[in-house]
């Protein structure tokens, strides 16, 4: 290991981008946050997975359809 490393050319964020992804901050209630985190657990998936195979449904069904 190097005593010193030069990270002047370095760039924050991600190393990899998500094609067709985008990164947002959003204010969930604990109780909504809690109950994704738990079944997503049981379901043994992340819980923002969970959360974004969700919200098409929910989308799909306030336009209605």
């Amino acid at each position: 290991m190097k005593a010193e490393y030069d990270l002047s050319a370095g760039k924050r964020g991600a190393v990899l981008s998500s094609k067709g992804k985008t990164r947002i901050t959003i204010w969930l209630d604990d109780d909504v946050l809690s109950a994704f985190r738990e079944r997503a657990e049981a379901d043994n998936i992340g819980y923002q997975t969970l959360i974004n195979q969700a919200l098409p449904v929910l989308s799909h069904w306030m336009k209605g359809s």
